[in-house]
């Protein structure tokens, strides 16, 4: 279903008065609310949205996911809507700058970080058959009945977190390449009571 259509049809619901069901972790928050309905565990195979994800999961380290969503936006306005190759050549003249934006987490270290992994992923031959190599090729889809349940690693991400690390990505630890892998689809981690679960448990 495409996210157009998942978006209608649960406005159809909450108009009828049904409950939507969703991941016990999504707050009422629409941002939220949007992200987890139309973008979180959908299978991405597109380098650009894939190479957004990996930094905005670096981006959040330490910090809430909700404050890097509401945040998105403007880090697409400063950083090139995430082009690895602008982002590459970024200067430290342009960090400097950014680091007086309000708009964006003011962390030198991070923003380095996205200089530095926009120069590893472009080093890559294909960056999306490398990221979808740690779940040999296909969504690996879990049945969680509750939030709680979902581990914070898996092995998976501890060996992509391992494989970036050597291949020159800084802010690549394994609980952050779990983050990533569920949010990009590599590993469907929706709750089986979720209103998404259906839709995504089907392999691609």
């Amino acid at each position: 279903m495409a996210k157009t259509e998942t978006a209608a049809a649960v406005a159809a619901a909450e108009v009828r008065g049904a409950p939507v069901k969703r991941c016990g972790w999504c707050s009422d928050d629409p941002v939220y609310i949007a992200y987890h309905d139309t973008e979180w565990g959908v299978p991405s195979r597109d380098p650009q949205h894939l190479f957004e994800m990996l930094l905005l999961e670096g981006f959040q380290a330490g910090l809430s996911w909700i404050t890097v969503l509401k945040k998105r936006p403007r880090y697409r306005e400063v950083l090139f809507n995430f082009d690895p190759a602008k982002l590459a050549a970024m200067s430290d003249d342009y960090i400097d700058a950014l680091m007086q934006d309000s708009g964006i987490i003011r962390n030198r270290l991070k923003l380095k970080s996205a200089r530095q992994n926009a120069q590893a992923w472009l080093r890559l031959d294909d960056p999306a058959a490398l990221i979808w190599s740690f779940v040999g090729g296909r969504p690996k889809v879990n049945r969680y009945r509750h939030y709680t349940e979902v581990p914070a690693v898996a092995p998976e991400a501890e060996l992509m977190s391992r494989a970036l690390k050597k291949a020159g990505f800084n802010f690549v630890g394994p609980t952050i390449c779990y983050s990533y892998l569920q949010a990009v689809g590599c590993i469907m981690d929706h709750t089986t009571d979720c209103h998404r679960y259906p839709a995504l448990a089907v392999k691609e």
